[in-house]
């Protein structure tokens, strides 16, 4: 056991768990409104007592687990000292609630249910008999609204007052008896100080692999009699053990809920639900999807691209800073090499910190505020519906849209994204296609600056480039990767006027990561490039580039270099083709930007994708992509000179 006295909160996705986390902690998490937010258990010292500590979980859909986020809420079920859950329901969806609330109460944990967003369920003529329901379940209930703070104080009161939950469930006679059988095993074998047996067996014999290695590592040898017990069952049942399971715990939620819900007059749809129905429209839904994205590149491609980088970086960094210190450090410092080091061409503080702050901090700050927007309002939830038949092409369900949008902003931060996916082949894919054709923010503006000057056709030849390349390679992945694709289930949040509170901490958040992970990176990338030129492998590297680069690319010689500087940072490769754009007669242009686009992911991605993948893994991905971006470079080389000659 980890942690004394804690409180866990449970709850589905997306039912204001984390909002909820902020409001009895004081402490950030990323609190958004779409689900699959909290990957990892967060916890923080609550604020009525600071020996008290409370852990948000990840939401899960259902129990058993199938999921991470599922087996990592069932592993917190398991391994910490419980004090009491706090399961955070919607109580626009009773039923799918106490769904829920039925299994957590055969594990026998005092509990309590908040039961969050009461205010919108009143809104659509649900109104909950509180009091009944209370009663009914034997355990104290309240209604809150967390983003408001309405309903906290009594919340933490009656925590107090915590009490596992009156059983639910009651099975026919043969699941009784082997749900008896299991919880007398389990008792004997492997008893847990916290869960009462018999929840545990329910959730052991509906398939919970969580529960399994649980048991196995405390039954040891003895297991087997466990695994016998499970697969009599399953025999006894014709296979459907996991189902007749479920359905029990549906059809008693039903009842309940049922029972404790009455309905006010039906009232005209509220004006966000029609626009949440319009977001989702086959017809309207594009249109609407266009317009957001338009909007998107306004303020992070225009403003935080252009008006906020050319701020910081000509006037600020260019104007004021780097030539303070590199007078500053010519002073102090007598050593011509450490100098160079520092305020040199590859200097720390004139490329990885200029870079790092003056380039890409304003573009990833106006990004995130622009995401956060998305996620609190409750579009981007939508937008995996969407994308959702668009990505079944690729073995991947809509969900993933999210890191891959993320990946326009950052692609290192949207990497880490990936966790929020269900399955390892579904996180192996989106890396690999973040690495391989999705542009960053700050690369991207300089890819629409440079073809926007020569024509609209450049630009459209370079998207349709991006988006074949993508379905291309994500259509070979799903296919060579063994796995299966797992169907996109997710609840759609209620559209809403995002939260400003909530938006700016969750850039914050965002921003202290930023600064955290990636300028160490951007440092550490700055004194490789560094050394390279030094030790005159850089000059080396850029002359062996050459033929491939002149011959097959056609390309100008000096292109090169732009490849490598690639390597440290996507944009910084784009940028140096920028800069030599009157070298670059129209066909150039695009060969040239399609395959810097497609080329080796800058070196803090490709350290986040040795952080999520392992080494291994990531190399490979590199000696794909890297061949990949010259091969397609060079198709269009010779496709479109065949055709524009």
């Amino acid at each position: 056991m980890t942690t004394p006295n804690a409180i866990l909160l449970l709850g589905h996705p997306n039912v204001g768990k984390s909002v909820l986390f902020h409001r009895l902690t004081g402490a950030y998490v990323n609190v958004s409104n779409y689900p699959g937010t909290t990957v990892e258990v967060t916890r923080a010292s609550t604020r009525f007592d600071r020996q008290m500590m409370l852990l948000d979980t990840p939401g899960v859909l259902s129990l058993p687990s199938r999921s991470d986020d599922e087996r990592a809420t069932m592993s917190a079920l398991l391994n910490e000292k419980t004090h009491c859950l706090v399961q955070v329901g919607d109580a626009k969806n009773l039923r799918r609630t106490l769904t829920l609330t039925a299994l957590l109460a055969e594990l026998g944990i005092p509990m309590v249910l908040a039961l969050n967003m009461h205010d919108e369920a009143a809104a659509r003529g649900v109104i909950v008999d509180i009091p009944a329901l209370a009663e009914e379940l034997g355990i104290p209930v309240v209604a809150t609204v967390a983003t408001g703070g309405d309903g906290v104080s009594e919340l933490t009161a009656k925590l107090g007052h915590a009490k596992p939950p009156q059983a639910l469930l009651h099975y026919d006679r043969d699941l009784e008896a082997a749900i008896a059988e299991t919880t007398a095993a389990i008792n004997r074998l492997a008893p847990h100080p916290l869960l009462a047996a018999r929840g545990l067996a329910i959730l052991y014999l509906g398939g919970d692999a969580q529960v399994a290695a649980w048991l196995a590592e405390k039954s040891g040898e003895h297991f087997a009699e466990l695994e016998t017990l499970r697969q009599q069952a399953d025999q006894r049942t014709a296979g459907k053990l996991a189902p007749l399971l479920a359905r029990e715990r549906t059809e008693a939620a039903d009842a309940l809920a049922t029972s404790a819900i009455r309905r006010a007059a039906k009232s005209s749809p509220l004006i966000s639900q029609r626009i949440g129905q319009y977001v989702v429209d086959p017809v309207w839904g594009i249109p609407i999807l266009l317009g957001v994205l338009y909007l998107i590149y306004q303020f992070v491609g225009v403003f935080g691209a252009t008006t906020l980088v050319g701020l910081l970086e000509e006037d600020l960094f260019e104007g004021i800073l780097n030539p303070a210190v590199t007078d500053l450090v010519n002073n102090m410092i007598s050593a011509p090499w450490l100098q160079e080091l520092l305020v040199g061409q590859y200097g720390l503080w004139t490329m990885g910190m200029t870079y790092a702050l003056a380039l890409i901090l304003p573009i990833v700050s106006t990004f995130f505020l622009a995401f956060g927007v998305l996620e609190d309002s409750g579009y981007l939830p939508r937008l995996t519906v969407i994308a959702n038949r668009t990505f079944s092409m690729i073995g991947l369900n809509g969900r993933a849209v999210l890191p891959m949008v993320l990946g326009l902003g950052c692609v290192t931060m949207a990497t880490l994204t990936t966790r929020i996916l269900h399955s390892p082949r579904e996180r192996l894919i989106t890396i690999f296609l973040l690495a391989l054709a999705i542009p960053c923010s700050a690369q991207l503006g300089v890819v629409l600056g440079m073809l926007g000057g020569v024509s609209f056709t450049a630009v459209l030849i370079w998207a349709l480039a991006m988006v074949g390349v993508l379905l291309l390679a994500g259509f070979l992945a799903a296919k060579l990767i063994p796995g299966r694709r797992i169907p996109l289930v997710t609840e759609l949040p209620p559209m809403r006027l995002p939260i400003l509170g909530n938006v700016l901490k969750k850039t914050g958040g965002r921003l202290q990561w930023y600064l955290i992970e990636v300028i160490p990176l951007f440092l550490l990338g700055t004194f490789i490039m560094y050394t390279l030129d030094k030790s005159g492998a850089l000059p080396a590297i850029i002359e062996a580039g050459e033929p491939l680069v002149s011959g097959w690319l056609g390309l100008p010689k000096e292109a090169s270099a732009a490849f490598v500087m690639g390597f440290l940072r996507r944009d910084f490769g784009a940028t140096g083709l920028f800069a030599m754009a009157h070298k670059l007669d129209p066909i150039q242009a695009i060969v040239g930007m399609i395959t810097i686009t497609l080329f080796i992911p800058c070196f803090a991605s490709l350290m986040m994708m040795v952080k999520e993948q392992g080494t291994k893994v990531a190399l490979g991905m590199v000696a794909v992509i890297v061949p990949f971006a010259f091969f397609i470079g060079g198709l269009f080389n010779i496709a479109l000179r065949a055709v524009w000659s």
